[in-house]
Order: structure tokens, then C-alpha cells, then sequence
């Protein structure tokens, strides 16, 4: 029998005697005590010497579900009833029905009830057979314990006590005087310290000198009632050793509400900290190693374009610039991807700056395009930029250009407008330069009026 088990046959026992009487006196019409049987919140019922169910209170319907015809049900209220396996168990072999035959308590059973909803209880009978002063057999009386919830919370906290000593993070408990109270296998492993070790510790005996003020802020907003999430930090091994760990942090409390402490789940994060900073290093010699390309690609079109014009070398280092540009934004957390909005404010950040903000850039929706797409558009931005400069909206004081996207989800893409104002009519070119063309063969479904109040340009970008 459990430990719950043992307990309320104890307390029956104590209390058993006086439930007799009051059955007894119940037995003979006494009203008293059937308003005691009543409002007991323990189901309970009383039989004759046949079996058959003389009385039961509200409790004991409430668990059966349904409420057996008196006089007539034998044994037990159950509509169904089945022993602690599975199988089906009939009334007539139930504990009662044992107590009554055998004149006899029955202590240690368990069985299931079912309902007739289909729902099932599982539940410890007490039955005891009752007699009078005479010793005269009167029936038995049965107390029934709904053991459902206690046995769910016993395999719920079976379960969760499995997960925690299995897991590879480092799992802790704490009181709020930062009192180490648990400590699993997984906190052995990362920080050297057996439980025993470990356990009736104080916490800061994972912290560095350094950090030991970290411990105070946790423990005042655990306090206040607050979590803390995937805070990373350095804690301190036995031997001495730093390890980078990833924190998670969380209040304890009572059944009331109370916060007695904290639990923590620390994660190791060395290695992913040692793969960031490799993948830094060679991210940045990436760079270096493509602006020095750029370089060079820059000085040898110098020397073979010497009889270009001073406007024709301006252009291609500009647009050797916004190349330059556009490959800075590629970082370590997104070097296969950019947002769409860092590639605008990047590309139109040089014409911003010189036109006092009558560059205009606004959108619905963020996307992420690919290193190619994310180039392709930044340098295709730096060429109606720039001929927005040299002809168009921005060669004046007054005019305005607004860059507008949106993303439509239907069809996985998103649509970009450029739209000048305010500047010189605006006449189709006789001939199409470099940057028309790139623009053109850069862009799917690209799209370019020549309308005279303003060039206007629309594109789509599949995502």
C-alpha cells in the first residue's frame, strides 16, 4: 500500500468506531446522523446484510456518476467496475461484497469505477461490517477514496523527475536565500559537482568574483514573480574552469501561490560560442579578401579604361562602392540572407544624406532575400539613385523619390515601386546605358514609365 494509502487506513481505523455508530444509529431512522453522513465530502454508503445499498451521500454519487435505485443495487453504486489492470470486476466480487460475506474488513484493494459518461475513477474502498449492540449483523459501510488525482500526480511527478535526471542540461533548485536544494545528473556533468556536494551549497559557488552580482538582480525579480529567458552568462566549474552557459530561470511555488525559490536550467554554450567566433573570423577575412578583389578589379579598369571620361570613372567606382556596400551587410548571423529593409536603407543611405531626406523608403512587411537577390537589388537602388541625381527628381531642390514595397503571399513575392517627383519633365532616353540595362536584365517583370511628371519603376522579387 502507498504511503497516501496507509495514511487513510490509519485515519479510518482512528475514526472507524464512530463512523459505525453513526451508521448504526443511521440504521435506525435517526435524522441526526444521516445530516452527518450527508455532508461528509468523502463518499460513503451503508448496506443491509444482503448487500443491498440502503443509503449513500452526495459524494458517493457524484464519483459513481449516477444514483443507484436504494434497495435494490447490491454491492457497490458503480455502474462498472474494474480491477486495478484493466479487467472487468463483478459487483459480486468487489471488497464490499467480500466484507459482508466474510464479515470482515477489507483494507489494501483498489479498483476502477466507470461511469456511465464512460469516464473512469480509480479509488480505495473501506468496507466494514457494522452490528448493533446485541452483536447482531446489520450490514457493512464502505468509505470510498478517489485515489485518480493522487495517482495521476504521482506519475506526473514520476515522469518529470525522469525527464530532469535524464536531461543533459544542467537543472538546479534553489530557495530564495540562494540555497541549492536539487541538483541532477545533468549539473554533475557540467559544472564536476556530485548532489551531495552540491546540495545545502550556496549558488555562488558556480559564480565567478566578476558576476557575483548577477545573483542578487535574479533573485530579486524571481521574487517579483518574473522568469528570466536564455540569459547567457559565465558560471564557474569545481575545478576552477569558465564555461559559457546559456540561463533560464523560473519561480517555484507552493500550492497557494507562494514563491519559495527558483529553478534553473543552465545549457553549455562553449562550443557554439567557439563555432560563432570561427565563423567570425573567416566571415571577416571573406570581406577583407573581396574588398581587396574589388581593389584590384578597381585599379586594373583604371589603367585599361584611361580614355574614359572623368564621368564614366566616377560612375564605375561608384558602382564598385555599392557593391562594396551591399557585401558589408552580410554578417555572421545572415550571410546567406538579408533583410529587405537593411538592403534599401543601405543602398539609399549615400543619396539620403546628400538630398536632406527627400529620398523616401516605406513598406508592409519585412522579407528576407538571398546574398545573389540582395545585391542585384542593392546595386539596381544605386542606379535609379543615381539617375534620379544626374536627371531626374533629385537633380533639382524640389523633387522627391518614394520607394515603396509590399509582400504578397499569395504568390511568394514581394513588389517594389520607385516613384520620382517634383523634378524636370521626364522624356523616354534615345538610347539605353549601363544602368537601364542592369536594371532591366537584374529584375523580373520589370516595369519603366517615362511619364513626364516623374519616372516611376515597378519590379517583383521572388522570395
Amino acid at each position: 500500500m502507498s504511503i497516501a494509502g496507509e495514511a487513510t487506513s490509519t485515519a479510518w481505523t482512528r475514526g472507524g468506531n464512530f463512523i459505525s455508530r453513526v451508521a448504526e444509529s443511521f440504521s435506525r431512522g435517526d435524522d441526526y446522523f444521516r445530516n452527518i453522513l450527508d455532508s461528509l465530502p468523502t463518499a460513503l454508503y451503508i448496506t443491509d446484510p444482503d448487500g443491498r445499498i440502503t443509503y449513500y451521500n452526495e459524494a458517493a454519487a457524484e464519483l459513481w456518476g449516477h444514483r443507484p435505485a436504494l434497495g435494490t443495487s447490491s454491492w457497490c453504486g458503480s455502474w462498472k467496475l474494474f480491477w486495478p489492470d484493466g479487467r472487468p470486476m463483478r459487483h459480486d466480487e468487489c471488497p464490499m461484497a467480500i466484507a459482508i460475506r466474510e464479515r470482515r474488513p477489507v483494507r489494501g484493494e483498489e479498483a476502477i469505477a466507470e461511469r456511465p459518461d464512460g469516464s473512469r475513477v480509480a479509488f480505495v474502498p473501506y468496507p466494514t461490517p457494522l452490528y448493533d449492540a446485541s452483536g447482531l449483523f446489520l450490514g457493512a459501510v464502505n468509505m470510498l477514496i478517489d485515489v485518480g488525482d493522487r495517482r495521476r500526480a504521482d506519475e506526473y511527478a514520476e515522469r518529470l523527475s525522469a525527464i530532469i535526471e535524464s536531461s543533459d542540461d544542467a537543472i538546479i533548485s534553489k530557495d530564495l536565500n540562494g540555497v541549492i536544494k536539487s541538483w541532477n545528473s545533468g549539473a554533475e556533468r557540467l559544472f564536476g559537482y556530485t548532489a551531495e556536494e552540491a546540495m545545502g551549497k550556496p549558488i555562488t559557488i558556480l559564480i565567478p568574483e566578476d558576476r557575483i552580482d548577477e545573483e542578487p538582480e535574479i533573485i530579486e525579480r524571481i521574487r517579483r514573480g518574473e522568469r528570466v529567458d536564455h540569459y547567457e552568462t559565465v558560471r564557474m566549474r569545481k575545478d576552477g574552469g569558465l564555461i559559457d552557459i546559456s540561463l533560464t530561470v523560473s519561480p517555484v511555488r507552493t500550492g497557494d501561490g507562494r514563491i519559495v525559490g527558483a529553478s534553473k536550467i543552465a545549457r553549455d554554450i562553449s562550443e557554439r560560442r567557439r563555432t560563432q567566433q570561427q565563423q567570425s573570423l573567416l566571415l571577416n577575412e571573406m570581406k577583407h579578401r573581396i574588398k581587396n578583389t574589388l581593389a584590384t578589379v578597381q585599379a586594373l579598369a583604371m589603367q585599361t579604361l584611361r580614355g574614359a571620361s572623368a564621368a564614366e570613372l566616377s560612375a564605375f567606382n561608384a558602382r564598385l562602392s555599392a557593391l562594396g556596400s551591399a557585401h558589408d551587410l552580410l554578417t555572421l548571423e545572415s550571410w546567406n540572407r538579408l533583410s529587405l529593409g537593411d538592403v534599401v536603407a543601405a543602398a539609399l543611405k549615400p543619396f539620403e544624406e546628400q538630398k536632406q531626406e527627400r529620398v523616401v523608403a516605406s513598406g508592409f512587411g519585412d522579407a528576407w532575400l538571398d546574398s545573389t537577390k540582395s545585391l542585384l537589388l542593392a546595386m539596381v537602388l544605386h542606379e535609379l539613385a543615381t539617375n534620379a541625381v544626374k536627371y531626374g527628381a533629385l537633380s533639382n531642390g524640389i523633387g522627391r523619390v518614394q520607394l515603396d514595397w509590399e509582400l504578397d503571399d499569395g504568390s511568394g513575392c514581394v513588389r517594389l515601386c520607385w516613384r520620382e517627383s517634383g523634378g524636370p519633365p521626364v522624356a523616354p532616353p534615345e538610347r539605353k546605358g549601363f544602368g537601364s540595362k542592369l536594371i532591366e536584365k537584374s529584375l523580373s517583370g520589370v516595369e519603366i514609365e517615362y511619364r513626364p511628371e516623374g519616372l516611376i519603376c515597378t519590379w517583383e522579387i521572388a522570395l
